[in-house]
């Protein structure tokens, strides 16, 4: 099958030989990060979700390739609520080390990483060394849901928002017969968690939200969603 005649740009979607089409005009590359960590009454793999989602409708209308998330993050401090799945350190940055080297091997030079799990932020400084190790290549980490633009958004929103409350709460993180606490829970003391032990975060947080709202309608979820993708989108297209 020609280059032409693709219609996604997710790599689950296509083989090698389209692959190699398209680099040969073309060297841009996404890579989503995520997690698997509790969510409250969100789904275990939001972070996954909403980062290989968002990815994905930021890349395709400027055709470039959208890797499968890696869906298994650092979160050791949500260890103690069960489905939580935590990678070590050492054994996560050499994963996106040893990504970031198959992409290269491809043909791959501009490299954005759609992170969807702030505990991920080691892969930022992997992808820096890496960066410093190969002349050539361009590689941007970014955190979707505070980046400036989507920040702001949240902000003009609802300013109360956090882990697992309203501004995660998409259709697609939702899980069907879950029924959401119609309260905005007080904010969680962010200090007292930063020193706690698994055990211990769990008895602070209780369901898991960090404090806001559950929920809030769709229009003002997908409005800092939209916000979300065309900010990603920008970094995808401009600028290398």
């Amino acid at each position: 099958m020609a280059f032409s005649h693709m219609t996604s740009m997710r790599i689950a979607e296509l083989n090698w030989m389209q692959v190699e089409a398209y680099l040969g005009h073309d060297d841009r590359a996404v890579l989503p990060l995520g997690s698997v960590e509790q969510h409250a009454y969100l789904s275990l793999a939001t972070d996954a979700i909403l980062a290989e989602r968002l990815a994905t409708e930021a890349a395709e209308p400027l055709g470039v390739p959208v890797f499968p998330v890696v869906a298994y993050g650092l979160t050791p401090y949500f260890s103690a609520f069960p489905g939580t799945v935590t990678l070590r350190v050492s054994t996560y940055v050499a994963v996106i080390r040893d990504i970031l080297d198959s992409l290269h091997r491809s043909g791959f030079r501009r490299i954005v990483i759609v992170n969807g799990h702030g505990g991920n932020n080691p892969a930022s400084a992997a992808a820096d060394e890496f960066v410093l190790d190969h002349p050539g290549m361009r590689i941007r980490f970014h955190n979707w849901w505070n980046a400036p633009r989507a920040w702001a958004q949240v902000q003009a929103i609802d300013p109360v928002a956090s882990h697992a409350s309203w501004m995660e709460n998409m259709p697609w993180t939702r899980l069907a017969g879950v029924a959401m606490p119609d309260v905005q829970k007080p904010m969680s003391d962010l200090q007292a968690l930063r020193q706690a032990d698994p055990v211990v975060t769990r008895a602070l947080l209780g369901d898991g939200n960090f404090g806001g709202r559950y929920q809030r309608p769709d229009e003002d979820t997908l409005r800092l969603w939209q916000t979300g993708v065309d900010e990603t989108r920008a970094l995808i297209g401009e600028g290398w």
